[in-house]
């Protein structure tokens, strides 16, 4: 038996008496449509059980509808914020999205890439800081767009979008001193990686302005390194009074060792987190952090990516976003002011 075809913009058209045009600005979302056409084309598609296929109009254009989002962990609290606003921003200027991680394995991102340029992706948002520069350039090679997070700044059709973190390290780091601490310790994340290295400078670089210096840990940013980081600072002979860490995963861990340890947070000692994931405000005490906004950058991302789709100029562009500090109830006064 010969199967059935599938219905095309054409069909569509005759059964509703208007232009092919006027059905695929339905199909794509534009204006110029009037409702009460909208609606009969709207019917019309449902009825006749009409699908794009998004294949042959592949081949005709030589490019797909999907942008491609990389993050580098699926399962860390920090992404689902960015996917839904880049998804959201996607959505608005009629791309779908092809979201892919790299769970910091080469390999993986390597066919990542690979899937990429294989798919004709139009553009890609990479935001995760641990991949090879290079990577922009073979995307730049193949005509594909492309913006990061953290990298070493803009180039051949790739933009670049940096998180400042001294705005909301420092708000931190001031905090602290107006709450009398100054014995401070940084858990800090890998320093191969650019923004944990970024964090890094930036409250070293506060602290320095107050004649102080942190006693730094280097962890893998996730709880369990950070509970290990928090015992090992127990052991010093003169711990810290307040504890900054490169993110909210690190914090949590920490101030679970703490209490196990039988210290109270934060009478104690005072814990700060980074990236405001939605169990900082839920956890107890709530903690204090520096705010990532992880929402904006995922509409910035795709904003950025729309432009430069949008326009002949092959260089990219620099964009910059401000961190800050949440005030909750994991940073108190130190119990006793050292001396300095």
């Amino acid at each position: 038996m010969k199967k059935p075809s599938m219905p095309t913009m054409k069909d569509v058209a005759k059964a509703c008496g208007v232009a092919e045009s006027t059905v695929s600005r339905v199909l794509n979302g534009t204006k110029f449509v009037t409702p009460e056409t909208r609606t009969i084309i709207e019917r019309a598609l449902r009825e006749m059980n009409f699908h794009r296929d998004s294949h042959a109009r592949r081949l005709a254009r030589g490019r797909s509808d999907f942008v491609g989002l990389v993050i580098s962990d699926i399962e860390n609290p920090f992404y689902p914020g960015l996917i839904k606003s880049f998804e959201t921003a996607a959505l608005a200027h009629g791309y779908e999205v092809l979201l892919c991680t790299t769970n910091y394995d080469p390999a993986r991102t390597e066919h990542v890439f690979r899937r990429m340029i294989e798919n004709k992706s139009p553009g890609v948002a990479v935001m995760t800081s641990r991949v090879d520069g290079s990577i922009a350039e073979r995307l730049a090679e193949h005509g594909i767009a492309s913006v990061f997070l953290d990298s070493d700044g803009p180039g051949r059709r790739k933009s670049n979008i940096r998180l400042d973190y001294a705005q909301g390290a420092g708000e931190a780091v001031r905090y602290l001193h107006t709450l009398n601490h100054r014995r401070f310790a940084l858990i800090a994340g890998q320093q191969d990686r650019p923004s944990h290295s970024a964090y890094r400078r930036a409250v070293e670089s506060e602290l320095k302005k107050l004649g102080l210096k942190p006693h730094v840990i280097e962890s893998s940013n996730d709880a369990a390194t950070g509970a290990a980081a928090a015992e090992q600072l127990l052991t010093l002979a003169e711990p810290p009074t307040a504890v900054l860490c490169s993110n909210d995963l690190t914090a949590l861990g920490a101030v679970r060792a703490f209490l196990r340890c039988g210290l109270s947070v934060p009478q104690d000692i005072s814990v700060v987190g980074a990236d405001d994931i939605p169990l900082a405000a839920l956890s107890y005490p709530p903690l204090t952090t520096v705010r990532i906004p992880r929402e904006k950058l995922g509409t910035l991302a795709m904003g950025i990516l729309h432009k430069m789709l949008g326009s002949s100029r092959r260089a990219g562009e620099e964009s910059q976003l401000m961190t800050n500090l949440v005030i909750r109830e994991s940073a108190g006064p130190a119990r006793k002011v050292p001396r300095r």
